[in-house]
């Protein structure tokens, strides 16, 4: 039976262009009878920038059928801004082509509702999330925009029959917070961050007595997950102090990118809420701090379901795996820019620390860049790539490893020979700085064939801006290396 709900949505902008697919129809209409009645007030109308990060506006609930119908329409400088939220693209020159044209003089992009996003927030029950895609006003694509981007990378491999599941270990830090720099002489772009001490000492990994000390803080954020129905695993002790770890079950690429949104965001916004700082920063400069990772389980499977990891021997590759794993070390080059996109994040390929610094793999080799742990008839047979960094784009993260495993299966590649002794060898070694992953990513041609020009001006653009800043910055590395000397 049609609702009145469902009839509204169908004869709405939206559904009429073709940009809700009837099946969202049906849920958007289902979610309306739902909020009808319940005590949400407010909805966060949200999408995921080109940095991972969520903005968007408050709709009050009653509003939420007009976004269903028309979509919600946003400043489209919000995709064009590097991480200090300067816009660093041309938009008032008046000749900038292509899809770059619809985003001149500020004009407005819109916001189309995944209906099968929406989460009431455990720590603000009145309140909910709501993901968008973002398209140009008049309803095209953004070439560049992050869920499009691995939907795209998703359908090329559905295209060969196949899927990617995928799990997440994220490692991350959660400080007190001893003061607020919320001064006027402290606005800035960005602004300046707090300070802050440690909630625990280290280093004492996976401690059974640290983590009772963390276990409040621990308890805390898992419960808010759960309560958001992300699939959480374990709470980990991690090996720095203050350094956390939540792994999470097997999940598909979309979901786990959601996933991954949603859990850092909340994170952060519990954290703040109790007088904490939580970073996802890959390196933060505190003292004796360890570098966090983000580690990638990775399997294939076919049309059936078929795990095609599971080798038939020990110490044997599959012929899928090995070209996903050669697909991966290939293109580990180009692909740096998407999983490790910040200064910070190379700071962390370093030897010995249980991080990698060059591109290789091994069988169970926590210091290679791709770990593979096979074993036969083990269901769980996968890859492990731990070469990004927490503050990478899960959407753009996860399009690297598809569209490179895929570039290993379509091209025959066969992996080479595993590493032993990864930090001792004369494997090429990752980019050691921001700037190298992004002539990588330029010079590479995986991107520009299979997400088009737009897509890698555009990266190239935006973390170049990011690059120059840091370049312009006087560190106190140089003060107290030439300011007394010279």
């Amino acid at each position: 039976m049609t609702s009145t709900f469902q009839t509204r949505i169908a004869a709405g902008r939206l559904a009429q262009d073709g940009l809700l697919s009837d099946a969202a129809i049906q849920e958007a209409a289902a979610l309306l009878e739902r909020t009808e009645t319940s005590a949400l007030e407010t909805v966060r109308v949200v999408f995921a920038d080109q940095h991972g990060l969520l903005r968007g506006k408050t709709v009050t609930a009653d509003s939420l059928a007009s976004v269903f119908r028309s979509g919600l329409n946003l400043p489209s400088t919000l995709l064009l801004k590097d991480t200090s939220n300067r816009t660093v693209f041309p938009i008032w020159d008046g000749r900038t082509p292509g899809v770059m044209a619809t985003m001149a003089g500020a004009g407005d992009m819109l916001l189309v509702p995944d209906p099968f996003s929406f989460r009431v927030l455990p720590w603000s029950p009145h309140s909910a999330w709501l993901f968008c895609d973002p398209y140009t006003r008049d309803g095209q694509t953004l070439p560049f925009a992050p869920r499009p981007v691995l939907r795209r990378a998703e359908a090329a491999l559905e295209a060969k029959g196949l899927a990617l599941t995928v799990g997440l270990e994220v490692e991350f830090h959660v400080f007190t917070r001893k003061q607020d720099p919320l001064g006027h002489q402290h606005a800035g772009m960005p602004g300046q961050p707090p300070q802050t001490e440690l909630l625990d000492q280290g280093y004492q990994y996976l401690s059974e007595a640290n983590y009772d000390r963390l276990e409040p803080v621990m308890d805390m954020l898992r419960r808010h997950a759960q309560a958001l129905g992300l699939p959480v695993r374990s709470t980990e002790v991690e090996m720095g102090p203050s350094q956390f770890e939540f792994t999470f079950e097997p999940a598909g690429a979309m979901a786990h990118a959601d996933n991954m949104i949603m859990f850092r965001t909340m994170v952060k916004e519990v954290c703040a809420r109790e007088g904490l700082h939580a970073t996802f920063m890959c390196r933060p400069k505190t003292e004796n701090s360890a570098s966090s990772g983000w580690h990638l389980h990775q399997s294939l499977t076919d049309a059936d379901g078929n795990n095609l990891f599971i080798p038939d021997q020990h110490g044997k590759l599959t012929e899928q795996a090995s070209a996903w794993i050669a697909g991966l070390l290939a293109h580990a080059q180009e692909s740096c820019l998407l999983t490790t996109p910040t200064v910070n994040g190379y700071k962390r390929y370093q030897p010995f620390q249980l991080a990698p610094d060059r591109i290789e793999w091994g069988y169970d080799n926590r210091g290679a860049m791709v770990r593979a742990l096979m074993a036969p008839g083990d269901g769980a047979s996968r890859v492990e790539n731990r070469v990004a960094e927490p503050a990478a784009n899960p959407y753009f993260y996860f399009a690297s490893q598809l569209l490179s495993g895929l570039s290993g299966l379509d091209k025959g590649l066969s992996a080479p020979d595993p590493v032993e002794n990864p930090y001792d060898n004369d494997a090429v070694a990752l980019p050691p700085s921001l700037i190298a992953a992004i002539e990588a990513f330029e010079g590479g041609d995986l991107y520009r064939e299979a997400l088009g020009a737009d897509f890698v001006d555009y990266m190239s653009t935006l973390k170049r801006a990011e690059w120059k800043r840091y370049l312009s910055t006087v560190t106190e590395w140089e003060q107290t290396e030439y300011f007394g000397i010279f």
